[in-house]
């Protein structure tokens, strides 16, 4: 992703608005550009990761393997603490391996975003599966929204920081510095488009009508 969006803002920069091109030379000698775009590629990371694990239409055995629990001070996917299989309307964990897991495992069925209504029986959970409605779609778009927000504060966090450190350089001509915030600011830009993108194809996948 990093090299697409370097080549887009140059192809921007160099074709299509002057206002929009980077000197990545100039950029380089002021800024450590590596890092920036590995702190702004986190942060789309962390929002697709949280599409992933808190965002499914479908109760499925798919994305209830995939649950996040914290166990004993660490994270574990439920699939690593218990067998999981699939009956009609149902999905049944075996836990006996991890007895002691149960009550983090219930937790986390509980409080994530598929609405799921857990019940224990002995070292066995059984979940049954909902119905997926219109307004628990609308509701997940809504989660959906929020994850995009907290990615895009992200992406100006890293900004603003980033900005105040040259800022702080000693030495630095003044039409220097504003050039190298212009070249802060493109890149920002650019992955807040990149997560409206994501978001959109998210709302559109979480509203849709297939089942």
């Amino acid at each position: 992703m990093t090299s697409d969006l370097l080549a887009k803002s140059k192809d921007r920069g160099e074709k299509k608005q002057k206002t929009q091109h980077i000197d990545y030379n100039e950029f380089e000698q002021v800024v450590d550009v590596n890092k920036l775009i590995s702190q702004l590629d986190n942060a789309i990371e962390r929002l697709k990761n949280d599409f992933i694990q808190h965002l499914s239409v479908r109760s499925s055995v798919g994305a209830i393997e995939m649950l996040s629990v914290k166990f004993e001070g660490k994270d574990f996917t439920l699939q690593e603490l218990a067998q999981i299989s699939r009956k009609p309307k149902l999905i049944v964990l075996n836990v006996s391996t991890f007895p002691q897991a149960i009550p983090d495992i219930l937790k986390s069925l509980s409080k994530n975003q598929m609405k799921l209504n857990p019940q224990q029986d002995g070292t066995t959970i059984y979940v049954p599966v909902p119905k997926v409605t219109k307004e628990h779609r609308e509701t997940l778009s809504k989660n959906a929204k929020s994850f995009y927000v907290k990615c895009c504060d992200n992406v100006r966090l890293v900004r603003n920081k980033q900005i105040k450190a040259v800022k702080e350089k000693e030495k630095l001509a003044k039409d220097l510095v504003f050039r190298i915030e212009s070249y802060i600011d493109i890149l920002s830009h650019q992955y807040m488009n990149k997560a409206e993108q994501m978001l959109e194809t998210k709302q559109k996948e979480l509203l849709g009508d297939s089942e």
